[in-house]
């Protein structure tokens, strides 16, 4: 009677594992067709260096251990020159290769060589 109890759990666990990795693939066949284009998020700050590296953090640590979608850029428009946010995300950037800092002028040029495809 042992046996078959051990039995029946091992095997329930084992359908229940194929059935996820199942719909993983299904998963990422579907919904990740696209992601050689991938997304680009774009945050304007402004007076954010007691906040901007927990945030990133916390976006930075979603996208590589979470389920969200692949983000090809994350681009950080710094509106203040003078501003020490735009020393933190450099000192990010060199940590990550999607982020980036860029200011005004840099971001509308990207924005105005947009298609609309």
């Amino acid at each position: 009677m042992k046996e078959f109890i051990v039995c029946t759990v091992v095997w329930t666990l084992a359908l229940y594992g194929l059935f996820e990795i199942l719909k993983e693939i299904i998963y990422m066949y579907t919904y990740t067709k696209f992601k050689s284009e991938g997304t680009y998020l774009l945050i304007l700050t402004k007076n954010q260096e007691d906040y901007i590296e927990n945030f990133l953090r916390t976006i930075l640590f979603k996208i590589l251990y979470g389920k969200e979608e692949y983000l090809k850029n994350i681009i950080i428009v710094d509106l203040n020159s003078t501003d020490a946010t735009k020393e933190i995300v450099k000192k990010m950037a060199e940590d990550n290769e999607n982020l980036k800092c860029l200011n005004w002028k840099e971001c509308k040029e990207i924005i105005d060589n947009i298609d609309g495809k």
